[in-house]
């Protein structure tokens, strides 16, 4: 009988603000995914941008999806074979990688400032995530001009991207087609040394050999320029699949700092994780109504056709479901 290595997918959080319900959410998702499939789960902090990120966090995440009944496989807190499992840590796989895409002529040096592309004429949007599309300004410099450039500032590193489309199939929003280019050439180191999230996470992921990434639905449009990395550096892309984002009663997303929906204020007001669990499953479409249920409970109920393909909004029939048990037994 021929051996099959298992799925391998990851919760890779960044440690800039507290867990709430929607990061959750993507935790108990991913996990499912790959406890369905008998697979591995790994856990790795983001954290490559020290200014945002705080230690007291990640250790705060740690403890959240541990008491919410998350367990992974590898992680920053019990090694394995592909550490470290923080990005801080991991920069000398991050220099390799842009020293390959350098040799293979697809990097170039930026000088130019946020203000200038926002003053570009040229500069419409670009990515959801990114804001202006990037010009090109810097991309066909004669090598007098960098020169010049360099005595006066650092520069970022940007990614050539080609004329092409981009194709691929998303496990919940279905067959994708996208022409990067349209975004612009991307920056994949900073000026000031640190290197950007899209090739950080395409070098994490090959390396530790993640074949499935589930994330939010706000994550899609990076994914083509993703797959150009990918592609560039000699690795196999994994599955993906984007899950609905929750939003407010008005549609706008939630974000780490939104009051009364952490993990640990939600702990705080004796709220018990099998509750938090149940409204998250139900909220995903795996069960029919809140009730109390543990991860491991839900792992027979997990299949991607039952999740929403829109934003799942929290109403406020639905908050009183997480916020006020007592009035809303389940």
């Amino acid at each position: 009988m021929p051996q099959h290595n298992p799925i391998r997918g990851r919760f890779a959080p960044t440690p800039s603000g507290k867990m709430h319900i929607g990061n959750a959410m993507t935790a108990l998702l991913g996990w499912l995914q790959i406890r369905s499939e008998q697979g591995e789960f790994i856990l790795r902090i983001e954290d490559i941008d020290q200014q945002r990120s705080r230690p007291e966090l990640a250790q705060g995440i740690v403890h959240d999806l541990k008491w919410l009944g998350l367990d992974w496989d590898e992680g920053p807190d019990r090694g394995g074979p592909h550490s470290p499992y923080n990005q801080a840590e991991r920069h000398a796989l991050y220099k390799e990688a842009l020293s390959k895409l350098n040799a293979a002529d697809l990097l170039y040096p930026c000088y130019c400032s946020r203000a200038d592309i926002t003053a570009a004429a040229s500069a419409p949007h670009g990515i959801a995530s990114e804001g202006r599309r990037y010009p090109g300004t810097c991309r066909y410099l004669a090598q007098a001009e960098i020169k010049h450039r360099e005595r006066i500032k650092k520069p970022s590193l940007r990614f050539k991207v080609p004329d092409e489309t981009i194709t691929f199939t998303d496990g919940i929003a279905g067959e994708q087609s996208h022409r990067p280019a349209e975004g612009g050439d991307f920056v994949v180191r900073r000026a000031d040394g640190i290197i950007s999230y899209q090739l950080a996470v395409v070098v994490d992921d090959a390396l530790m050999g993640i074949t499935h990434v589930l994330r939010g639905m706000d994550l899609l449009d990076s994914t083509p320029r993703q797959l150009l990395l990918y592609q560039a550096l000699g690795y196999h892309p994994p599955q993906f699949v984007h899950t609905p984002l929750i939003a407010d009663a008005e549609g706008k997303r939630l974000a780490k700092r939104s009051r009364g929906l952490s993990l640990s204020f939600l702990r705080g007001q004796g709220i018990i994780p099998e509750r938090i669990v149940g409204w998250i499953a139900w909220a995903a479409g795996l069960i029919d109504r809140p009730e109390l249920v543990t991860p491991s409970d839900l792992v027979p109920h997990y299949h991607i056709a039952s999740i929403p393909r829109t934003v799942i909004r929290l109403t406020e029939e639905a908050r009183q479901l997480l916020l006020e048990p007592d009035n809303n037994p389940l």
